[in-house]
């Protein structure tokens, strides 16, 4: 490759896709709703803040991070139709 002047570096690198960004937007999103929920339903509405309100953050947490991977699959299904 060097004798031919290309840059073995650029081999490795892959084109950024849109829909990786898009899923691991919701993803996050998802995952910071679920935190925020948690919170507000722990402080506001159970009035509890002792370790069994541990187990209400990482259901939100689990549950909207795969809201936010549904999402995405249906973003992705649209995607491939139109194609």
């Amino acid at each position: 490759m060097i004798e031919k002047g290309m840059d073995p570096g650029l081999q490795r690198r892959r084109p950024s896709s849109p829909l990786a960004s898009l899923k691991w937007g919701l993803i996050l999103v998802g995952v910071g709703l679920g935190l925020l929920i948690a919170f507000w339903l722990t402080s506001y509405v159970l009035h509890t803040d002792d370790d069994q309100s541990t187990a209400m953050y990482f259901a939100m947490i689990g549950i909207f991070g795969g809201l936010g991977l549904v999402v995405s699959y249906f973003f992705e299904k649209k995607d491939l139709k139109n194609q």
